[in-house]
């Protein structure tokens, strides 16, 4: 018979980071204060702006339940947001369709970041990013931060801003475009959506260097050629 053996260890796939303010506290200490959080929200989508908060929090308000904004429902979203906004220094910056496709996705997401930035009306001293690349440009350090929105309330905060930002956004844009269903999906690769672009065809929205939105040329060159009318 097949002995179990039991551990007071955690497996480590199964520990949920939570976000908090250490990364914030050691700056502090190190004399880099105050400090910033960025983060992005639609990175994805087949239509819409990509868009960026960056939020420096007060260190005796920050909001309770502060967390990655995917960890959280929508209403919780909106109720955090009104919280931030209340509490915190707090800057959005976005870069639309046509930035996107002019440069790419990541680009794009690394200028909105930085613009955020720039806009904060304090400036900060250290700039904690989430991800694996600091945005060009910034007027301080920069730090990036894998998982920063799991790790750092900064950047829990500034995904949280960006993300209800971006939804508004979307919604708004749904009333302009009517037909796509921005306000269900947030312009996102949905069925209903793939199917209304094919009913309507794309938008001014629209990536048109996002896959299947994107032809190549080797696509277009292996088209049939038109035929001429018969006579």
């Amino acid at each position: 018979m097949a002995r179990r053996t039991t551990t007071d260890s955690p497996l480590l796939f199964d520990i949920r980071l939570r976000p908090d303010f250490t990364l914030e506290a050691a700056a502090k200490r190190d004399g880099l204060w105050p400090v910033a959080g960025t983060d992005e929200a639609g990175r994805g989508p087949l239509a819409g702006p990509v868009v960026a908060a960056a939020v420096i929090l007060d260190p005796q308000r920050i909001p309770g339940g502060l967390n990655d904004s995917k960890q959280l429902t929508a209403q919780r979203r909106e109720v955090l947001f009104t919280e931030i906004l209340a509490t915190a220094t707090v800057s959005i910056a976005s870069s639309g369709a046509g930035r996107i496709d002019g440069t790419d996705i990541r680009k794009a997401s690394l200028d909105a970041m930085r613009r955020a930035v720039c806009g904060l009306h304090r400036r900060p001293a250290l700039v904690l990013a989430d991800g694996r690349d600091v945005p060009p440009g910034l007027a301080c350090e920069g730090r990036a931060v894998i998982k920063g929105d799991a790790r750092s309330l900064s950047i829990a905060a500034a995904s949280i801003v960006a993300k209800v930002a971006r939804d508004r956004m979307m919604t708004r844009a749904d009333g302009v475009f009517p037909g796509y269903g921005f306000a269900l999906h947030a312009g996102y690769a949905t069925a209903h959506h793939r199917s209304a672009i094919l009913l309507h065809g794309p938008c001014r929205l629209h990536r048109m260097t996002f896959r299947p939105l994107r032809v190549d040329e080797a696509e277009v060159d292996a088209l049939p050629a038109e035929r001429p009318a018969s006579r």
